[in-house]
């Protein structure tokens, strides 16, 4: 039971002041109600008066967008929130290792800074949540109508059912995702991000291997943030290229844990595969991408994209 929490938001380029809005009230309804919904006696929050004590740390990665940076300074005109601006981005990994050394309590939640909170009892339910590391899963919303044309939207829900938290729990760490869970802070000072990952992708997944490799328990519960806006098509593939070539530096660290991996090494034992993704590649994969950057991208289509685009880093 969880009843001192430091709620950590790293973001770049990014007005994040509604999400931190959303997180401060209900973290200070808990803490204004006089006690925890935890059991007051518990000693691993390190707080044995039983009332919720919270703090909301937003870390800005060295922003671009001088316009986002303003945006969030209003962060700091909120009750124990502090936003802190860095004029250096260090990446994914780096920035939430910094997060953590900042944080004053020994229970740290992480969210993604572009999700939502569409749930009352957010905060309340990590505050009842047990295990070492807790995964509370991806909401995937959004009006279908609106996004109807977009890749990432057609994409995840796709994969809605992957986000179920009883099918997260049956993959364990292979699910694991750092847009939402809470971890205690002594586990990830024994198994800090791996700093080595610069650019996007996977450094959550080496995380939750790593974490399970020390021993400790990932726990996925029913707790979801809700994701609703979503990125151009175009920048999606740009995304997903750059995860892939993410995937491929760290396949090593990584085997295991990644299909593309497998495929990938399955296609290198079947000779024939390599000669033939060398010869097709170019031009298939402009065919393919020109049909994911239409108006009705198949998800389909993005899967073998993916594939064959990781494949080609082998040759």
């Amino acid at each position: 039971m969880i009843n001192t929490l430091s709620i950590l938001i790293p973001t770049y380029n990014n007005v994040c002041i509604e999400l931190v809005r959303s997180l401060q009230a209900q973290a200070s309804l808990l803490a204004s109600s006089g006690t925890s919904p935890a059991d007051s006696s518990v000693s691993s929050s390190g707080n044995s008066s039983g009332i919720f004590k919270y703090e909301i740390l937003v870390a800005d990665d060295g922003s671009t967008d001088k316009a986002t940076i303003e945006g969030n300074r209003l962060i700091n005109t909120l009750p124990h929130c502090r936003y802190i601006e860095r004029e250096k981005n260090v990446g994914r990994s780096a920035i939430r290792n910094f997060l953590a050394k900042e944080a004053q309590y020994p229970w740290l939640l992480f969210i993604d800074s572009d999700l939502h909170i569409d749930n009352p009892l957010f905060i309340e339910n990590y505050s009842q949540a047990a295990g070492d590391v807790v995964v509370g899963g991806l909401k995937i919303g959004g009006n279908p109508c609106q996004w109807a044309h977009n890749l990432r939207y057609r994409y995840e829900k796709a994969c809605e059912e992957e986000h179920d938290y009883q099918h997260r729990q049956k993959s364990g760490d292979k699910e694991f995702r750092t847009t939402n869970f809470v971890i205690a802070k002594n586990v990830l000072q024994e198994c800090p991000f791996d700093e080595n990952f610069k650019h996007y992708g996977y450094e959550d997944v080496l995380l939750g291997k790593s974490i399970t490799d020390k021993g400790y328990h990932i726990v996925h519960i029913d707790n979801p943030i809700l994701l609703d806006d979503y990125e151009t098509n175009y920048q999606f593939i740009n995304k997903t290229e750059e995860a892939c070539r993410t995937l491929y530096e760290f396949r090593k660290e990584l085997s295991g844990y990644s299909k593309l991996i497998h495929y990938a090494e399955l296609s290198k034992r079947l000779k024939i595969v390599y000669p033939l993704v060398r010869f097709l590649y170019p031009e298939l994969s402009m065919q393919i991408k020109a049909q994911l950057l239409g108006n009705n991208p198949s998800v389909f289509l993005f899967n073998i994209y993916k594939l064959l685009y990781y494949i080609h880093l082998y040759l």
